[in-house]
């Protein structure tokens, strides 16, 4: 029956369907639109680009924009080694449109290989179609960097298990920028805020009732530990006695010069780099939103240095 069931999983997932048959047109509009998102909303490059933590908050690596290669692995609670791909024409240049549309908004590959959601997958489909096009038409015109990237591997069963997490887009319209709730909604589910805020179990699953209260840990690079912060509404361990421009303010306080950071010094995995780019009117959306959350009394320690 076990063997039956291994038998199934193998054959029968990801139950997902195949790649769309798409042409995206790439006009400079859409192509706009898709680095907005891909750079400052969804952050695809904050992974999928080598950063630099000897500065504060890890600045993507300009010149390697896209070419893959970070690391995460069992330090980081998750459930073995796994890389980030490069997404550059140098990797993507033989995928069609569809297949690539495909990987981020359902999780599975060109080679129907079920994708960890590392990548938030789950938060991506939810997309609206035209802002997941746009994204697919910037990712073709980036330069091309040749780059080739280890395999992940992951620990038993969750190399089993994988094949169930896909799951088939269900993309919604962007809302109207009227309807400041329902919008922020959007924007905080494709930024996947709560991909880092929600804290996960074991084996990678994201714990409903702590939906982003924080507390994930993130071992650093330059040393030391630091923790997602509480984003609900709570007035002592979380946001709730910030107001909308105190919000606004904290991200637009990254978009200057970095700092660096000495080895063990508080540093943090937070793109504030990138997010810190996001129009006012997108952040003030997060910001309604995440305060209409249930607030959940959560406190968490932020950082706990290097040794």
């Amino acid at each position: 029956m076990v063997v039956g069931g291994f038998v199934f999983i193998l054959t029968s997932y990801p139950d997902v369907a195949p790649a769309p048959q798409i042409d995206v047109a790439r006009t400079p509009a859409q192509i706009e639109r898709g680095q907005y998102l891909a750079e400052q909303v969804t952050v695809c490059q904050t992974c999928h680009t080598p950063r630099d933590y000897s500065m504060f908050a890890g600045p993507i690596k300009q010149d390697r924009l896209g070419a893959g290669g970070e690391r995460w692995d069992q330090s980081m609670g998750l459930p073995g080694v796994l890389y980030a791909d490069n997404i550059t024409p140098a990797a993507l240049g033989e995928w069609t449109d569809g297949e690539i549309l495909r990987a981020f908004t359902s999780g599975v590959s060109r080679d129907g290989t079920a994708l960890f959601p590392l990548m938030p997958y789950h938060a991506y489909g939810r997309m609206d179609v035209a802002d997941a096009e746009a994204i697919v038409a910037y990712l073709r015109q980036i330069p091309a960097i040749e780059h080739d990237v280890p395999d992940r591997s992951l620990d038993p069963p969750l190399n089993l298990v994988v094949r169930l997490m896909p799951q088939q887009a269900d993309p919604q319209p962007v809302p109207s920028t009227s309807d400041e709730l329902t919008y922020g909604e959007y924007v905080t589910t494709i930024a996947a805020c709560s991909a880092c805020h929600t804290p996960l179990t074991t084996d990678g699953q994201p714990v409903v009732e702590m939906g982003y209260a924080g507390g994930h840990e993130y071992p650093l690079p330059t040393g030391g530990i630091v923790r997602a912060a509480n984003i609900t509404p709570h007035e002592a361990s979380g946001i709730g006695s910030w107001s909308r421009e105190q919000f606004i303010a904290r991200f637009r306080a990254m978009n200057g010069a970095r700092e660096s950071v000495a080895p063990g010094a508080f540093n943090t995995v937070m793109p504030w780099t990138d997010y810190g780019k996001m129009t006012e009117q997108d952040l003030g959306a997060i910001y309604t939103y995440l305060m209409s959350l249930p607030a959940i009394d959560h406190f968490v320690v932020r950082f706990t240095p290097g040794i």
